[in-house]
Formats: structure tokens, sequence, C-alpha cells
């Protein structure tokens, strides 16, 4: 079903709904996808249908442990998960409506949203391509301990490598060509992770309220607390699958990005940077 390449833009042919819980407020929340005759992603919330929003790289907000959008007078949390399947798959011309403060986290990974989009089918969207950036130079930033670099290329390959004093983790590299195959084999189903150690401080911040051992890989020092991971190295994958998720407002870009150590606020400089 999921072609080999993005030479072709496609969107879904039905709608689809899905409801959770949101990772950091821990309400109850509830989307519904549609495909939408404009390019792009917008969004609406079910209390004021009429008001639709086009996602764009100037509306991101906060990068603390999740990307936020500001649209209108309030936020929406926790999109990166959603962006990165649509923008990985390929798909745009997408309408969401949503129903809370928070797009729900499903598993803590993108393989549910993908199946959502199975059940229902893709479609080809005879028009431009436009989810793709052609890169002309070669770039590099980098935030604190973080580097991310890009070189053009004539394909999408993306290296990335983290680095964890927790053993569990440790040193974890992954190389992937992507493509909405591959990105459906090997990177939508990499699920969150947080740590034990971490927790405490974390939920006095009023953040992860809602996450749990069903949404989130936990690590506790040398040890997963909720095994098995569904790929030995789950998180860097995952760390992929972010990253597609904040580039996916500006584009995916046509180079070999490397990144060393990401992050969501390094991504929103990456992004910003393209945009520019």
């Amino acid at each position: 079903m999921w072609p080999s390449n993005y030479d072709y833009c496609h969107t879904i042919s039905g709608t689809i709904t899905r409801d959770g819980v949101g990772l950091h407020s821990g309400e109850k929340t509830k989307v519904k996808i549609s495909p939408y005759e404009k390019e792009g992603y917008y969004v609406s919330f079910a209390d004021k249908p009429e008001e639709i929003f086009k996602l764009d790289q100037n509306l991101i907000g906060s990068t603390i442990l999740c990307t936020a959008v500001k649209l209108g007078g309030r936020n929406l949390y926790t999109i990166e998960h959603l962006l990165a399947s649509l923008a990985g798959c390929g798909l745009s011309y997408i309408h969401i409506e949503v129903d809370g403060k928070e797009i729900p986290l499903l598993d803590g990974s993108a393989i549910q949203w993908v199946k959502a989009f199975e059940e229902v089918g893709i479609k080809k969207v005879h028009k431009p391509i436009n989810f793709i950036q052609e890169i002309n130079e070669s770039m590099i930033l980098h935030k604190d301990s973080s580097v991310i670099a890009l070189t053009p290329s004539n394909k999408i390959t993306i290296i990335s490598t983290i680095s964890f004093s927790y053993k569990a983790i440790g040193n974890q590299t992954f190389v992937i060509d992507l493509n909405p195959k591959c990105f459906v084999e090997k990177i939508a189903p990499a699920r969150t992770f947080g740590f034990k150690d971490q927790f405490q401080e974390l939920s006095e911040l009023g953040l992860i309220k809602g996450g749990s051992l069903e949404n989130a890989l936990v690590c506790d020092g040398d040890n997963w607390v909720n095994p098995p991971l569904r790929f030995d190295n789950e998180p860097i994958r995952h760390k992929i699958l972010d990253l597609i998720g904040d580039l996916a407002l500006v584009g995916l870009p046509k180079a070999q990005i490397l990144v060393y150590k990401g992050s969501h606020s390094l991504n929103a400089l990456l992004a910003s940077s393209l945009k520019n």
C-alpha cells in the first residue's frame, strides 16, 4: 500500500477518528482526521468548527518535552507524532478536528495513526509535490551539546546518534533512507521513552500526567521497566520519528541529515532555518 518514494503526494480516502489521553495533560482528547481540499495540514477545534487554522512553523510555541502550536487564543500540545505519521507516509491535504487541548498519545508511537490511515486507504493527489524541500547548500546548527547538519542530496537520508549514561540505552546510531514504506516499517512503531528517576521532577512541573507503561518505554538505569522493546534500538528510532514530525510543517529536506543528540528545540531551530 505504501509507496517506496515521495514522488507523489497522497491524502487519506476517508475520515478516521481516534481518542485517548494526552501525555502531559492526562485529559481525554479526541481527534477526527479527514481529507481536505487545500494543501497542508489544517486544524480546528470541535467547539469552534468554523475557525480553521493552517499549521505553519511560525505557530510553534513550546518545545519542552513535546511540540505545541498556538492557534488563536489557545495551545495545542504534542502534535509531533501525528505530524510524523502524516509527513512520513507522504500525506497532505489533511484536516484535523480536535476535541481537547492535546493530540492523544495512543501507544506512544506513530503506528496506530498509520493503521488508521490504512483502514480508510490513501489516494494520490494530482497536484504539485510541496512537502519535500530542495536543499541547495549545507548547514550546521547546534544547541548546547546537540548538533544537526544538512548536506544536499538526491534523497532523504537521516543519520541519528544518541548517547545516554543509562546502560539500557547507551550509544545508539540509526541510518535510514526515508520513504513512506520504510517509515511505516522501521520508524512508525518506535515509542516515546522516559526515565524512572525523572518521573517525580516532571510530575511536579505538571508534565506527563498521562504517561503510563502502556504509552511510553520507561528506563530504570540498566533495564527497561516495561519490556519487550519493539526494536533493540527503539529509542533512536523514536528520535527520528520526532525529527520527522518537527520538520513536517516546513517540508522534509532532500538532504543527508546528520543529528547528534537531537531534541524538539534543536529540530525547531532547524525547521525555522529551513523556512527562512
